[in-house]
C-alpha cells in the first residue's frame, strides 16, 4: 500500500481515528502491538495480550503512542520481512527515503517451536537510510493503564526511564532526546549510510537493573527475531495449494495470537474496536475462546501441521480444573493464564475508536451457556489425536466428560455461538456441535480406555441427529433455521457440511446454502443473522455487519457443493478486502469496503485457510472427474 500522509500528529489530536486496516501487527507470542502506516505505534499491551495498554491511541488520542516518521509530507509502503512478522516501512520524501523496521522481539537465539518462551517484552525499532537525507521526528508518550497514568520520565545517558503506575518502561535511543511532561521527543536527520536504533523494554515496577537493547545492537536483534519466525515456519510449513502465500501469511497471524507460556490462543489482540462505527457492539477479544481456539488449531493443521495442539489441550484441561462434568463446568472462554472470572467493565475515560464508546475490558460472555463448545473442542482433539499420541489418563477422562456433557445438555437452551444477550434459545448450531462432540468421542473411543462409553454416545448422537432433521428445518425458508421451530436464518448453519453432519450436496443443505446466499448477505458478503426487535432480538444495541469468517464459510460450502466458480469468485473478492499486509479484522463494511471490529481477528484468518483448502479439494475432485 502507498499513501500520502500529512504532518505527524501529537497526542492532543484525533490520532485514534486512522482506519483499522492501516495497522500492522507485531507479536512475540506473549503480547501484541499495532503499528500504523504513518509510523505510529498506537497499541501495545505488555507483558500479556490482556495486560492494560501502555500505548492505546487507537482507542483515544490521549492514551499513548510511539511515533517515528518524517517531519513533513511523505508517502509510505510496507511489508513483512518474508516468513516473519518483522515489519518494514519505507518512507519517501522530497529529499530521500528511509526504512523503518519494527519488531516485538523473541529471546535472543530462540528458534523453531521455542519461539515465545521467556519473552523479554521488548519493542525494537531501527531507522536506516535508503537514499538522500530525511528529517524525522520521534514522539514517545507512554500512558499506562489505558491512558490513566501519565508517568514521570527521567532522562538517562542514552534515553530514559518512566516512574509511575504498576510498571515501568526503559527506553534507549540512538539520538539525543528531550522530555516535555510525560512525553519523550526528538528531531533528527538520517543521511545516506546511517542506521539508528531505538528500544523500549517493559518491566514490573519492583524490578531493578532492567536494561533495554543498546541502540547499536537493535538491527541485529531485529534480524535475529526475523530468523526465529522463519525457523518456526520452515519447520511447520506443509500447505502447497494454490493460495500458498495467503495461507502462510494467515498461519503466521494465528501463531502470533498464541500465548506461548500456556498454549492459550486469543481471538484478537485488541479490545473495543467496533463492529459498526458509533455502535455499542464493542468487545474485549483478548481471551481464549474454546470455539475460536479449536477452529484455529484446525486451520493451523491445514497450514502448518502445528505443534500448538498439545499446549492448547494442556491449557484447556488445566483451565477447566481437569474436568468438564457437573463439578467442573466447562466455560466458553478463559483468560490466557487460565483465569475464570473475566468480569466486564467499561472505561469511561476513553473515547473509543472514532468515538465509538463504550470501551470495555473483560467480557461478560464468560459465564454464558454455549453448548457448541463441546463439539469444537472434541473436533480439534480428534483432528490432532495422532499428533498427541497416547492420551494421558486425565485427558481421556476430560474427553469423556466433555462427551457426557454434550449428551446431557443438548436439549437445553443456550446463548448460541454468537453470544446473544437476549433470551436463550434452542440454537441449531449448538445442537449440530453437540452431535459433533459425540461423533468425535465415538471415533476417539479406542484411545479412551475405560472412560469410553460408545453405546451411550452413539445413542445420544443419533437422537440429536433426528431432532435436528425434524425440528431444525424451516418449510418457509426451505433452509435449516437459526433455532428449533424457527424461520430465522443463521450463517452458523454453514457449519453443517464443514463438520460433516450432512454433505453440502444434500438437497436440503444445498437449499440452505442458497437461502443464506440470497437472504443473509449484504452486497454478496454474509451476515451472521438479521438483527431485529421483539422476541427474537439478540439483546444487543446497534447493527450487525458482514462477518468475514461467515463469508469464508460460504466459500467452503460452495466448494463442497461443486459450485467451484462461485466459490473461487467469492474467495478472490474476500481476499481483496485484506489490508496491504494480508490482515483481516472481524467484519467488512460493504458500503465503504472498510474493515471493522477487533484486529487482526483469528476467526477471519481461520476462515481464509479453511476456504483455501476446500477450494483445493474441490479442484482436485473436479480434475479426477474429467474423462
Amino acid at each position: 500500500m502507498t499513501e500520502t500522509i500529512a504532518q505527524p500528529t501529537t497526542d492532543s489530536t484525533a490520532g485514534g481515528s486512522k482506519p483499522i486496516a492501516s495497522y500492522g501487527l507485531l507479536s512475540d507470542c506473549n503480547s501484541a502491538a499495532l503499528v500504523g502506516s504513518d509510523g505510529s505505534i498506537d497499541w501495545l499491551c505488555v507483558p500479556r495480550f490482556d495486560s492494560p495498554a501502555v500505548l492505546g491511541r487507537i482507542l483515544d488520542p490521549a492514551a499513548g503512542h510511539w511515533l517515528i516518521a518524517p517531519a513533513g509530507t511523505f508517502t509510505s509502503a510496507r511489508r513483512y520481512l518474508p516468513g516473519s512478522l518483522v515489519l518494514e516501512t519505507i518512507f519517501t520524501t522530497e529529499t530521500g527515503s528511509v526504512l523503518l523496521r519494527d519488531a516485538l522481539v523473541f529471546a535472543k537465539g530462540q528458534r523453531h517451536h521455542d519461539v515465545g518462551l521467556d519473552a523479554p517484552h521488548e519493542l525494537l525499532r531501527s531507522v536506516e537510510s535508503v537514499s538522500g537525507h530525511v528529517e524525522l521526528v520521534f514522539e514517545l508518550a507512554p500512558r499506562p493503564e489505558y491512558g490513566l497514568v501519565r508517568p514521570l520520565f527521567r532522562l538517562t545517558a542514552d534515553g530514559g526511564r518512566t516512574f509511575g503506575g504498576p510498571n515501568q518502561v526503559v527506553v534507549r535511543a540512538g539520538v539525543s532526546v528531550a522530555v516535555e511532561g510525560s512525553t519523550m521527543l526528538a528531531a533528527f536527520t538520517v543521511s545516506e549510510g546511517e542506521s539508528i536504533g531505538f528500544s523500549l523494554r517493559w518491566s514490573p515496577i519492583a524490578s531493578t537493573g532492567v536494561e533495554a537493547t543498546a541502540p547499536a545492537d537493535v538491527a541485529a536483534r531485529i534480524e535475529d527475531t526475523a530468523e526465529a519466525w522463519s525457523s518456526w515456519e520452515a519447520e511447520h510449513d506443509i500447505y502447497e495449494g494454490s493460495h500458498r502465500d495467503l495461507v502462510r501469511s494467515s498461519s503466521r497471524v494465528l501463531k502470533a495470537l498464541t500465548y506461548r507460556p500456556t498454549g492459550a490462543i486469543v481471538a484478537a489482540p485488541t479490545t473495543s474496536l467496533p463492529e459498526t462505527i458509533g455502535g455499542g457492539r464493542n468487545w474485549d477479544y483478548r481471551y481464549a475462546w474454546i470455539r475460536d481456539a479449536s477452529l484455529t488449531l484446525r486451520a493451523l493443521y491445514i497450514g502448518t501441521c502445528s505443534d500448538e495442539a498439545e499446549n492448547f489441550v494442556s491449557f484447556m484441561t488445566s483451565s477447566a480444573g481437569g474436568g468438564a462434568g457437573d463439578d467442573h463446568s466447562l466455560q466458553i472462554m478463559y483468560g490466557i493464564g487460565g483465569e475464570h472470572d473475566l468480569t466486564e467493565r467499561e472505561l469511561p475515560h476513553l473515547r473509543g475508536w472514532r468515538d465509538s464508546a463504550p470501551v470495555r475490558i473483560g467480557n461478560g460472555a464468560w459465564n454464558q451457556t454455549q453448548h457448541d463448545v463441546y463439539g469444537e473442542l472434541l473436533d480439534a482433539l480428534h483432528l490432532f489425536h495422532e499428533e498427541l499420541g497416547e492420551l494421558h489418563p486425565e485427558i481421556q477422562e476430560f474427553v469423556a466428560e466433555v462427551a457426557d456433557a454434550a449428551a446431557a445438555n443438548w436439549k437445553e437452551k443456550d446463548a448460541g455461538m454468537w453470544e446473544m444477550r437476549g433470551e436463550p434459545r434452542h440454537h441449531l448450531s449448538s445442537k449440530v456441535l453437540c452431535w459433533t462432540a459425540l461423533d468425535r468421542a465415538v471415533k476417539l473411543a479406542p484411545g479412551l480406555g475405560a472412560f469410553a462409553k460408545v453405546e451411550k454416545w452413539e445413542a445420544a448422537r443419533d437422537e440429536i441427529r433426528d431432532a435436528i432433521l425434524t425440528r431444525g428445518w424451516s418449510e418457509e425458508k426451505l433452509a435449516y433455521a437459526q433455532s428449533f421451530d424457527s424461520d430465522d436464518l443463521d450463517a452458523a448453519q454453514l457449519l453443517i457440511p464443514i463438520v460433516g453432519f450432512l454433505p453440502a450436496t444434500d438437497e436440503r443443505m444445498r437449499s440452505t446454502i442458497e437461502a443464506i446466499a440470497k437472504e443473509l448477505t449484504r452486497d454478496g458478503l454474509v451476515l451472521r443473522y438479521l438483527s431485529e426487535e421483539g422476541p427474537n432480538a439478540d439483546g444487543l444495541s446497534g447493527e450487525e455487519g458482514t462477518f468475514t469468517i461467515c463469508s469464508f464459510w460460504l466459500v467452503s460450502c460452495l466448494a463442497k457443493a461443486g459450485e467451484l466458480e462461485r466459490a473461487e469468485a467469492l474467495f478472490d473478492r474476500l481476499a481483496g478486502y485484506a489490508n496491504d499486509l494480508g490482515l483481516f479484522a472481524e467484519e467488512i463494511d460493504t458500503r465503504s469496503g472498510e474493515q471493522l471490529g477487533n484486529f487482526p481477528q483469528a476467526f477471519s484468518h481461520v476462515g481464509l485457510i479453511t476456504a483455501a483448502w476446500e477450494l483445493d479439494q474441490a479442484r482436485a475432485k473436479k480434475a479426477e472427474a474429467k474423462p
